[in-house]
C-alpha cells in the first residue's frame, strides 16, 4: 500500500469519527454533557494532536506523527491528572514522552514514512520510557516504596549490561 493510499484510507477514518460523534450528539443531545469543558479542558490538547495527525496526512508529511503523539499523550496525562486531581504525578509521568515519540516514529512509519529501522527505534524508546516511569514511579510515587531497594535496579541493571556484553561478543 502506498503512501497516499494509506493517508486517504486515515483521513476517511477521522472523518467518519468525527461525523459521527456530530451526528449521535445530534440524535441524543444528552451526549454533549460527556464533554465538560471546566472537567475536560485536557481534550482540547489531545484534539490539537489529532489536528496536527490530520495536518500531516492531509499535505502528506507522515513524519507530523511524532509530534501529534507527542501533544495528545501530554494531553492525555492532563486529562488523567485533572480527572484524578493527582497533579504530583507529573513527578513521573514526563517519563512517558519519550514513548510518545516512539509511538510517533511507529505510526510516521505505517503512514509511509520509509525510515530504516523505524519499528525497532521505536519500540526502544516505548521499552525506555517505561522503565523510566517505573522507575520514577516506584520512587516518586505516592508512596515511595523502593526508596529503600534502590540497589536492586543498580544490581538488575549490571546483570543487564553484562549478559548484553556476553551475547554480542559472540
Amino acid at each position: 500500500m502506498n503512501k497516499e493510499l494509506r493517508s486517504n484510507l486515515v483521513i476517511g477514518i477521522l472523518l467518519i469519527l468525527l461525523g459521527g460523534w456530530f451526528l449521535a450528539t445530534q440524535i441524543f443531545p444528552d451526549l454533549r454533557d460527556i464533554i465538560d469543558i471546566e472537567m475536560s479542558w485536557p481534550l482540547i490538547v489531545i484534539g490539537v494532536g489529532v489536528f496536527l495527525l490530520a495536518l500531516g496526512l492531509i499535505i502528506r508529511a507522515p513524519d507530523m506523527a511524532v509530534p501529534a503523539c507527542i501533544v495528545g499523550g501530554i494531553g492525555g496525562i492532563l486529562y488523567w491528572q485533572n480527572a484524578t486531581g493527582n497533579w504530583d504525578s507529573w513527578s513521573f509521568a514526563w517519563a512517558l514522552i519519550p514513548g510518545f515519540v516512539g509511538v510517533g516514529i511507529i505510526l510516521a512509519r505505517m503512514l509511509g514514512d520509509n525510515a530504516p529501522n523505524a519499528y525497532r527505534e521505536g519500540l526502544r524508546l516505548i521499552l525506555i520510557s517505561l522503565v523510566l516511569f517505573v522507575a520514577f514511579f516506584l520512587f516518586l510515587g505516592e508512596n515511595g516504596m523502593f526508596k529503600e531497594y534502590w540497589p536492586i535496579l543498580v544490581i538488575l541493571l549490571g546483570i543487564w549490561i553484562f549478559v548484553r556484553a556476553l551475547l554480542r561478543r559472540k
